[in-house]
């Protein structure tokens, strides 16, 4: 890297967290200016910090990379958000503005009883937890295979940054840091566009990259048919999406937290529903940007696997001989597949034959296969799924001095905010339901503020320690998905119990939800359920059995 792309990242990665640490290192002296920023954020901060919040390194890192692999269809994940955000404005909000919460757990002790709360508050903070490390882990990568740092004082670094102005400024400074950090990101991702654009043949434009994508099957976008194992798909992605983004956004502190902090219930929905608004097209964009790294590849040489420190090793190993002739077949067939496609559409037909290009697909891609199995013969522990390698590789073999720094501020930026917000939010809850209710109660606003402040240490160092386990991830963003959908259900059902059901008593939601939750976790161990379903399962468990507990418990008040 060119000490022009040096000073860019660093602006990036440590001007903003440095600018935050300033900004609101003096202004935190009360438990609602460090945990509600005095309920100052208008609805642009609010929409943004929770996008921010969403949009992780894992979003840049891992989705590009997926749409590279497996095409668009990754974007039936959010068809159910802006239905989501409809709800939550219409029914979750008014009920958290006018409890006045810090946390969205504690209108489940008004409406249920404490221990329900605790319950609820413990899941999110095992979920976010573990999911934090990940988040933590995404960048770290990025950073050791740039500097040849050690993975492990990598994560360390990364993760001590956000504990800094978080542990500093509380929300007021996640949620203000966020807004700069979006814009860094958006600058970056225009910036990619037009990069690869540019970086393409003179007679292949936009519409050419949408034929040869379209050829390969990469803008499949929706997938109607109704399978339960199926991952990813309209019936999957409208109504498991539906569920996810109910409870994400409706109960997962690290969200709720940002829209609390609205100056008004008008700010608070209208942030809300700018999220729901641009997310999927934002969405759209990153995988976009994945598909035209596919095509950028059709035209130049495509490393036959995108995980160099893997890649390096073979090639000092005993199967260095095999790797290299299964490499070298490779590079001859892309270099002939790459001359029919520049020689089709030289000729500028209307309609283009992809019979022998997609041949010599065919080859590679068992050629690649070939080149994994070995990969995996020579480390029997590594993972051979490189789809996390994809942007990073083509940003640090294939954009200019100078513009490698920005596109790489992209994924430290969006690693921040997410990890910012999430640690904010295990502090919040951890603090406020577990320390202040049960174990320090009646303690000065000083007190609670600097209880608040350890806990933020403790959460972002207990996501270092996560963070050092995360290697083992088979795809980062489907690893956050999954976690995420083992519980969301769960915790979505309490709170539908709470909103909607107003028969339902404590104990009874409260033993369904153990036992919902055991429920959920045997399933996904046991069968193969695609993961988004498991938000409604989880959801949906919840309530039948409330229903059925309920009936025990009738002649109790609880």
């Amino acid at each position: 890297m060119s000490v022009l792309d040096w000073i860019v990242l660093f602006l990036a990665i440590v001007g903003i967290a440095v600018y935050g640490t300033w900004k609101y290192r003096s202004k935190q002296k009360s438990i609602s200016s460090y945990l509600k920023g005095n309920n100052e954020d208008k609805w642009y901060t609010i929409g943004l910090s929770i996008m921010a919040t969403q949009a992780s390194a894992i979003t840049f890192l891992s989705i590009p990379g997926q749409a590279f692999e497996d095409g668009m269809g990754f974007i039936q994940f959010y068809l159910g958000l802006p239905i989501a955000m409809i709800i939550l404005s219409a029914y979750f909000l008014p009920i958290y503005y006018k409890l006045k919460v810090y946390t969205a757990y504690e209108y489940l002790e008004s409406r249920f009883d404490l221990k329900t709360r605790l319950l609820t508050s413990g899941l999110f903070l095992i979920q976010r937890g573990l999911s934090t490390g990940i988040t933590i882990y995404a960048p770290a990568i990025i950073l050791s295979t740039l500097l040849h740092w050690p993975l492990t004082p990598t994560i360390c670094f990364i993760g001590f940054l956000v504990i800094l102005y978080t542990f500093s400024g509380g929300t007021a400074a996640v949620s203000h840091t966020q807004t700069l950090q979006m814009a860094v990101i958006w600058g970056g991702m225009l910036a990619a566009f037009f990069i690869i654009l540019n970086s393409l043949p003179d007679n292949i434009g936009l519409p050419q990259v949408v034929k040869i994508a379209g050829n390969f099957d990469k803008l499949n976008i929706i997938d109607y048919n109704f399978k339960v194992e199926s991952r990813y798909n309209f019936w999957s992605g409208l109504l498991g999406g539906l569920f996810v983004a109910l409870s994400y956004f409706g109960t997962d502190q690290s969200q709720v937290q940002r829209y609390i902090s609205g100056e008004s219930l008008k700010q608070s929905r209208i942030g809300l529903l700018f999220n729901g608004l641009l997310k999927i097209p934002m969405q759209f964009y990153i995988l976009f940007i994945g598909v035209m790294i596919f095509v950028f590849f059709q035209f130049n040489q495509q490393p036959l696997f995108f995980n160099k420190i893997e890649e390096n090793k073979i090639k000092v190993s005993t199967y260095k001989n095999e790797y290299q002739a299964i490499e070298n077949n490779y590079n001859n067939i892309q270099k002939q597949k790459a001359d029919k496609i520049v020689y089709s559409f030289s000729k500028e037909q209307s309609e283009i034959d992809f019979t022998e290009i997609n041949a010599l697909q065919k080859q590679q891609l068992e050629l690649k296969k070939q080149a994994k199995a070995l990969i995996k013969k020579n480390n029997e522990g590594v993972e051979v799924k490189d789809t996390d390698y994809v942007f990073i590789s083509f940003i640090l073999n294939n954009v200019p001095q100078g513009l490698i720094g920005l596109l790489l501020a992209i994924v430290f930026s969006a690693a921040m905010s997410s990890t910012a917000g999430q640690i904010s939010g295990l502090s919040s809850a951890s603090m406020v339901d577990f320390y202040k209710r049960v174990f320090a109660k009646d303690k000065s606003d000083k007190h609670y503020v600097n209880a608040a402040k350890l806990n933020t240490v403790l959460w972002g160092v207990l996501g270092i320690v996560f963070a050092l386990l995360a290697d083992k991830a088979e795809n980062l963003i489907q690893a956050v998905n999954i976690l995420g959908s083992l519980f969301y259900g769960t915790i979505l059902g309490i709170f539908v119990c709470g909103f909607f059901i107003k028969q339902i008593k404590s104990n009874a939601v409260f033993y369904s939800a153990i036992l919902s939750e055991i429920i959920v976790i045997a399933l996904f161990f046991s069968t193969d359920i695609g993961f988004l379903w498991f938000n409604i399962i989880g959801c949906v468990l919840v309530v039948i059995i409330s229903a059925v507990f309920n009936s025990f418990f009738k002649n109790t008040k609880a």
